[in-house]
């Protein structure tokens, strides 16, 4: 499935509502799991979330990068932190990852993620 960020962003809470009514136990399972373990511990939930990001990106999952770029940017994620992100996705899987490296630019397009401008 190829999908542009902002219609993902559009179509997705209906997709996901979908989801719960038709299959509700498999909702509440995966969402008791993410929320359970996608919280403070050890590591940030937006630690958490960066990595989420990178195997999304890795196992080139439109819907996981999406996803996940949105939660690290609520989180507080700068464009810097999320290149970042990008670029250890390419320095492990080479070519794979790096033509996975545009759906994250837009998911932070869509999400309005700009480059910071100095201050001067």
């Amino acid at each position: 499935m190829t999908t542009d960020a902002k219609t993902h962003y559009e179509q997705w809470p209906e997709k996901m509502a979908e989801l719960k009514n038709s299959a509700p136990d498999i909702a509440r399972g995966f969402g008791s799991m993410f929320q359970r373990l996608m919280c403070d511990g050890a590591l940030s939930s937006l630690d958490k979330e960066l990595i989420a990001l990178a195997i999304g990106m890795a196992t080139r999952c439109e819907a996981c990068i999406y996803a996940h770029a949105e939660k690290c940017v609520k989180l507080g994620a700068t464009r810097e932190q999320l290149i970042d992100v990008a670029g250890v996705v390419v320095m492990m899987q080479g070519g794979p990852g790096y033509v996975y490296v545009p759906k994250l630019l837009d998911a932070m397009e869509a999400l309005g993620v700009r480059a910071e401008v100095p201050a001067g």
